[in-house]
């Protein structure tokens, strides 16, 4: 294989990476905390795309628990996405660990 060769296929993989990253950034995943009372959605992109809060969790007296619950669902909507783009680039590159890809 001469140098043409993997130069042409680093380059086939650079657009098949910013290919999935796109789709990456499309598709969401959802994590809940306080049994529901606070869900929050993430894109694959690792960007936090809506908070949903039930009205019965805002307490005026107790913000300190609508925080932690906002706070354990955006960590675990970011985590799912995290896992859920590592495995579709573990797809595109055969498993091997390519570093500044996620």
């Amino acid at each position: 294989m001469g140098l043409n060769d993997i130069m042409r296929q680093a380059q086939e993989m650079q657009k098949k990476m910013a290919d999935m990253q796109e789709e990456l950034a499309k598709k969401t995943v959802e994590a809940s905390a306080g049994g529901g009372m606070v869900t929050v959605t993430a894109s694959g992109a690792l960007q936090i795309v809506s908070v949903r809060i039930d009205p019965a969790v805002v307490d005026p007296q107790d913000v300190t628990m609508l925080q932690d619950l906002i706070h354990a669902a955006s960590n675990e909507a970011l985590k799912k996405a995290r896992e859920m783009a590592e495995g579709e680039m573990s797809q595109l590159t055969g498993g091997m660990k390519i570093p500044g890809l996620m």
